[in-house]
């Protein structure tokens, strides 16, 4: 959702419109004519058609040939790229390999990107459920996901409340913490552990755990480690969770280190 009072003077109407064609012919996996795009984005249809043309051009969408748009394959060069960009030098990824294969439990990086809570690097374990949603670039539920809680937890209440607010606290089940007040109190708890955590509250069956990677001055700098199990596993093995997810923090921060 785009801040109305946060556009910049000099926005180049041109580049935003393009922008938005390009959001809503990725919504659209069925593929959109340029009549659709142009209802969608409230454009007009010449206008639409000469900005479709030049993301054709450029391979940012394909026509297909009943007429309709989808994405190209420029999109996916961009995102890995993007991938690279966030995961940091080799050795974190190695890193982050490594422990989901000697645990066998899926791990994920997290940071602050642009001041919101992301996901940033993933690596799949096979004795965890599936995540679909927890992919690179991932923004959402911070509060319901124990990585969003760890990089809150560097944050101070004020700005927390001031997250929260802005971002909403969501149910993503029947188990996810939907006050402020009920928020700081699990951070809390997190803090004595030395871990934080979550059970059911991002997905029902499902448990992540995450610790500090990295603290810094800098809130863009500052990286936290979580892995996801089955949240029955979890309740008898969070000692041994925790000790490893530090042993692999410690791995990661010596290959952030070689990024300065």
């Amino acid at each position: 959702m785009r801040d109305p009072l946060a556009e910049p003077s000099d926005l180049i109407r041109s580049v935003s419109r393009a922008l938005r064609v390009l959001e809503s012919v990725g919504r659209a996996p069925r593929g959109l004519t340029v009549k659709q795009i142009a209802r969608r984005c409230e454009l007009t249809v010449a206008t639409t058609y000469h900005l479709v043309r030049t993301l054709a051009y450029e391979g940012y969408v394909i026509r297909r040939e009943d007429g309709t748009y989808i994405v190209g394959l420029e999109v996916a060069d961009r995102y890995r790229e993007l991938v690279t960009a966030f995961r940091g030098p080799p050795a974190v990824g190695e890193s982050l390999r490594r422990a989901a294969g000697d645990t066998g439990w899926s791990h994920y990086l997290g940071r602050f990107v642009g001041g919101q809570v992301a996901v940033t690097a993933v690596a799949e374990g096979p004795r965890s459920p599936y995540l679909e949603d927890l992919v690179p670039g991932f923004d959402e539920g911070a509060h319901a996901t124990a990585l969003g809680k760890s990089l809150l937890a560097t944050l101070t209440a004020d700005q927390r409340v001031r997250y929260l607010r802005e971002y909403g606290m969501r149910p993503f089940t029947s188990a996810t913490l939907t006050t402020p007040e009920a928020f700081e109190a699990d951070l809390a708890a997190g803090d004595r552990r030395g871990m934080q955590l979550e059970l059911g509250q991002f997905r029902q069956g499902v448990a992540c755990a995450a610790v500090l990677v990295t603290p810094d001055k800098d809130i863009e700098r500052r990286v936290v480690l979580a892995c996801a199990l089955p949240a029955s596993e979890m309740m008898t093995s969070a000692r041994v969770v925790r000790a490893k997810l530090l042993s692999a923090a410690r791995a990661i921060a010596d290959g952030l280190a070689t990024e300065h």
